[in-house]
C-alpha cells in the first residue's frame, strides 16, 4: 500500500505518515515522497497512492498555504486529522559554525516557526524558501547549496544527510505542533 507525502525523505511528513499507518493498523506500506501537497492530491486522484499525508497548519507558522491551494483544486476524503510535535534545528555541513553561515534554506513554514531565532541570529543573512525542509537538507549534503548555507530541519535530516546540528530546538514555540491530514480518494457516493 502506497502513502504519498508532502515532503522528502527525512521530512516531518514522513514521520506523520508513519504515525498515520500505526493509527490505522497499516503494517505493509511504502512511502512515496511527492514533495508538494498538490502532488499528493494528484496522486490520490490518479490512484498512484492509496493515502496522502500533508501538513495543514502549524501552531506558530499558521496555515500551510500550499495545502489550502491544493485542496481548492482537488477533492479528497479526510480520514484523520492529527498533530505531530515538530522539532526544528539549524543544520550545516560538518565543520561549519554559526558564524560561517551565510544564508538559511528551508520550507516557508519552517522559517516562520523559527522567525524569532532567525531574526536574532541571522538578521543580516538571506532566508531562502525551499520546497521542503528535507529536500533542502539533501541538497546541502549533495553540494547543491553553498557550503556555508544553513538549513532548518529535523534531527533525522541531520542523521540521514550527514549534517551537523549547529543549534537544537530553534523553533519559537516550546510545543511546536503541526496539524496533518490523512486523506484518500473521494468515493462516488452522492
Amino acid at each position: 500500500m502506497k502513502i504519498g507525502i508532502q515532503g522528502g525523505k527525512g521530512s516531518f511528513s514522513e514521520e506523520a505518515a508513519k504515525t498515520f499507518a500505526k493509527n490505522h493498523g497499516v503494517k505493509d506500506y511504502e512511502i512515496v515522497y511527492l514533495i508538494s501537497s498538490m502532488a499528493v492530491l494528484e496522486g490520490i486522484e490518479s490512484e498512484s497512492v492509496k493515502f496522502g499525508i500533508f501538513a495543514m497548519e502549524n501552531a506558530q507558522g499558521g496555515v500551510v498555504i500550499e495545502s489550502v491551494e491544493a485542496l481548492a483544486e482537488h477533492r479528497c476524503k479526510i480520514i484523520e486529522m492529527f498533530h505531530i510535535l515538530v522539532n526544528q534545528n539549524l543544520l550545516a555541513l560538518p565543520g561549519i559554525h554559526v558564524g560561517d553561515i551565510t544564508e538559511i534554506h528551508s520550507h516557508q513554514q519552517a522559517l516562520r516557526q523559527c522567525k524569532d531565532y532567525l531574526s536574532e541570529h541571522f538578521w543580516t543573512r538571506p532566508l531562502i524558501e525551499a520546497d521542503d525542509t528535507a529536500e533542502a537538507a539533501r541538497r546541502l549534503s549533495e553540494g547543491k547549496l553553498p557550503k556555508t548555507a544553513g538549513v532548518v530541519g529535523s534531527d533525522y535530516c541531520a542523521e540521514l544527510y550527514d549534517l551537523s546540528i549547529v543549534h537544537e530546538a530553534i523553533h519559537d514555540l516550546k510545543n511546536n505542533l503541526t496539524l496533518f491530514l490523512g486523506v484518500e480518494k473521494m468515493g462516488n457516493e452522492k
